[in-house]
């Protein structure tokens, strides 16, 4: 199995910064820094994030709607 050099060990990491939602995503991470993980500080960050995958996930299944895996 080759190596793609850049490509990180795990697919979801290259998914991410990619998303529309990376800087809701750090933002959530950043704040959990600043408030030594209290997770409580950061609710809000966390729901901004979860409504945004939430409409990305919406999107590409509208988009995926009409695609056949036959086509």
């Amino acid at each position: 199995m080759a190596s793609k050099g850049s490509t990180p060990p795990y697919p979801s990491a290259a998914r991410i910064a990619d998303s529309q939602c990376f800087p809701q995503y750090t933002a959530s991470l950043k704040c959990l820094e600043k408030f030594n993980s209290d997770k409580s500080k950061c609710q809000e960050h966390f729901d901004v994030y979860k409504e945004c995958k939430k409409k990305e996930r919406e999107a590409r299944l509208e988009r995926n709607k009409n695609r056949s895996l036959f086509s």
